[in-house]
């Protein structure tokens, strides 16, 4: 059933910032996936004859338009997007190439590239992050170096930053890479570098024993991507080897990712039992655990905040109406549809709004969200107000006699 399930590659969308550019990550903020195949020659010749306005526009305006008409498949990039907006669904959507390539890379959890991030400072500057041990690293690129230049065109003011990034990745070869002009912020000239593309992996979750409690395991999941199961199985098996007695599982500002790889989080809490119930237009069907969970018998505190989104909503709803563990934050975003993906014959790519879900509880998400068991509020002091409450809501449960 696992490998069934896990064929169907749905994705749940991905919301905010991350650790790819703001835009990427807001589209998953907004959006909620499932990847579909190439649009069929078919489907694509029917315009021809379904919008002869749009044709008799496109002639008129070519013949007679004053200035310079945009080259390349920009005008009918608009014309998608104004098509799609008609639906008034936010989360129905087109995504240009670079975008929908950077959007497949995040879910995949790896990329081919230099390891380096890209993002805006206050005067419009294009600052790098590299990630640690990265290929940019090891070329000498330090966090906060300012991008002047890739393979010597210099970047413009107005570039977006999606597509910066996405000029710094590539296929993974001998002799393949890029060449990239850096600024220190401190001084004037300008170094080149030139850094061949790598594998470089992402990390969905991160662990540790919590500091404060030496009993508890602290499980974070950053966002659900191909790789997110195998992390958070490595993750309870370190833990128990560490000698864990209970875990914080951690969603706060998790955007969301693949809905498959979701339910396979959710089901190594869960012994068994319905993740959420998914609605279509041909009716309403139960989605069930993919397998018998590993970490079934320890105590459980999930964290939740505005951030939480989507598939990481699912997890937590599912966690909470089967009373498996207790929500611990603030009231999640709200995004409880799901979107198909569909690559198109140039590697854009579009979002359709195909279904919707609900808790086990059969509680609606989308517009809603989930409220907290306990309810905190963060503060300004550094203090981390949520994992502080869930260490003593766990430890009193690991103090507890039997039975009790």
């Amino acid at each position: 059933m696992r490998q069934q399930f896990r064929s169907k590659r749905r994705i749940v969308e991905a919301v905010g910032q991350g650790l790819l550019t703001g835009l990427i990550l807001a589209a998953f903020f907004l959006a909620g996936f499932v990847v579909r195949g190439q649009v069929p020659v078919t489907a694509q010749s029917k315009q021809d004859t379904e919008f002869p306005l749009l044709a008799e526009v496109e002639q008129l305006v070519q013949d007679h338009y004053l200035r310079e008409i945009p080259n390349g498949p920009e005008m009918e990039y608009a014309a998608i997007r104004g098509y799609l907006g008609r639906l008034n669904d936010p989360y129905t959507f087109f995504n240009d190439p670079p975008v929908a390539q950077s959007e497949s890379d995040v879910l995949a959890g790896q990329y081919g590239g230099i390891g380096a991030h890209v993002r805006r400072d206050e005067v419009g500057n294009f600052v790098l992050f590299p990630a640690p041990d990265s290929p940019a690293e090891q070329a000498g690129i330090e966090q906060g170096d300012l991008l002047v230049a890739v393979n010597g065109q210099s970047l413009a003011t107005d570039e977006r930053t999606d597509v910066v990034d996405q000029m710094l990745r590539g296929e993974v070869g001998e002799g393949r890479g890029v060449t990239i002009t850096v600024r220190r912020p401190s001084q004037e000239e300008t170094n080149d570098y030139f850094i061949e593309f790598a594998v470089v992996a992402d990390p969905s979750v991160v662990w540790r024993m919590a500091q404060d409690d030496p009993a508890v395991g602290y499980i974070q999941i950053i966002r659900f991507t191909s790789r997110t199961p195998d992390e958070l199985h490595s993750a309870i098996a370190d833990l128990r080897e560490q000698g864990t007695q209970a875990l914080v599982l951690d969603l706060r500002g998790n955007a969301g990712g693949l809905l498959a790889e979701s339910v396979e989080v959710t089901s190594e809490f869960l012994d068994g039992g319905v993740v959420f119930y998914e609605k279509t237009r041909d009716g309403e069907e139960p989605t069930e655990t993919t397998q018998t969970g590993t970490a079934t018998d320890l105590p459980l505190v999930v964290l939740v905040d505005g951030g939480t989104a989507s598939a990481a909503e699912l997890v937590a709803g599912a966690i909470k109406d089967r009373e498996r563990g207790i929500l611990i934050g603030q009231k999640t975003y709200g995004k409880g549809s799901v979107q198909l993906i569909f690559r198109l014959s140039d590697n854009s790519s579009i979002h359709i709004t195909s279904a919707e879900w609900f808790t086990p509880a059969h509680a609606a998400l989308s517009g809603n969200g989930l409220e907290p068991d306990i309810v905190t509020t963060p503060t300004d002091d550094g203090r981390d107000v949520e994992l502080g409450e869930a260490l003593n809501q766990l430890t009193s449960q690991i103090a507890a006699p039997a039975g009790s």
